[in-house]
């Protein structure tokens, strides 16, 4: 009996993988697995790569559609396969600094540091003047615990940052920096020379870091109810665990770090920060 239901279930599985698309049963592909053993996978395409895919077939050598198909993957947390992408459009055009920045940016995703910063150094090297590559380039260095160069990296950003938003996260990772390497009086600096005046629209988890930095809200404050995606809570929980940690509560700074790494908003740069500060600890 028992064989006759086990042989009816095997039936049903295999007739409903049959009658699903192939597209759909690879929609999700594994991207990084973290120390704890976890797998994270990639979202579901909802039509933007298939389009980038299709627009880049008509011109496989089109650098400018290889960045578009990247960036289309990158959305939908396909990490890995935007590497790839990238890693395509340099062996079209060896010396373009944006295929270094945004494969240097994938490299950090899924936890490939020393890649990482392989190729944002050279893309660097290639263009001092572009913001995402200092930018990137300090997330790196910060990560694997240069403090003192991912603060040499951030300094560069506030000058060249595109927009507010932008400038209120280089100054927070130029503060978190230049606070964890010893250099308290800088920090202090960077925030003073940040005006109020600025002109948010997407950047409300540095904002809000940066009001906790300057004393203008406690810790407790931070995150809020309307803080719910995973992205969101993973950056403002590591913001908050690194303040401990600088002002010396190492066990607090742990809850929150765990905290970040708990939200699954695996690509977030404080959740990836919160990896390795819990490995530190």
């Amino acid at each position: 009996m028992m064989h006759t239901i086990r042989n009816r279930c095997c039936a049903l599985i295999a007739a409903a993988l049959a009658a699903t698309p192939p597209t759909v049963l690879a929609a999700q592909t594994p991207q990084y697995t973290s120390p704890a053993g976890i797998t994270y996978y990639s979202q579901r395409d909802t039509g933007a790569v298939a389009r980038a895919e299709s627009a880049l077939a008509t011109d496989p050598r089109n650098v400018d559609r290889i960045l578009q198909l990247g960036l289309a993957q990158a959305a939908v947390r396909q990490y890995r396969e935007a590497i790839g992408t990238y890693t395509r459009g340099l062996a079209i055009a060896p010396d373009h600094p944006l295929l270094y920045r945004y494969r240097g940016h994938r490299y950090i995703s899924v936890r490939r540091l020393d890649s990482a910063l392989a190729d944002l150094g050279h893309g660097n090297r290639l263009d001092a003047t572009n913001y995402d590559i200092w930018y990137h380039l300090g997330v790196a260095r910060y990560v694997i615990g240069d403090f003192a160069g991912a603060a040499d990296a951030f300094a560069h950003c506030p000058r060249l940052a595109p927009n507010d938003n932008e400038l209120a996260g280089a100054t927070d990772w130029l503060w978190m920096s230049l606070r964890r390497a010893g250099r308290a009086r800088e920090a202090q600096m960077a925030l003073g020379a940040l005006r109020d005046s600025l002109r948010i629209t997407s950047a409300t988890a540095y904002m809000q870091r940066l009001r906790l930095y300057r004393g203008l809200i406690g810790p407790e404050a931070v995150l809020t109810p309307a803080d719910t995606s995973d992205i969101q809570v993973a950056t403002l929980s590591y913001g908050v665990g690194n303040w401990y940690l600088v002002n010396g509560d190492t066990v607090r700074a742990g809850e929150w770090f765990r905290r970040a790494v708990a939200s699954g908003g695996w690509p977030a740069f404080g959740f990836i920060a919160a990896e390795a500060e819990l490995r530190r600890l």
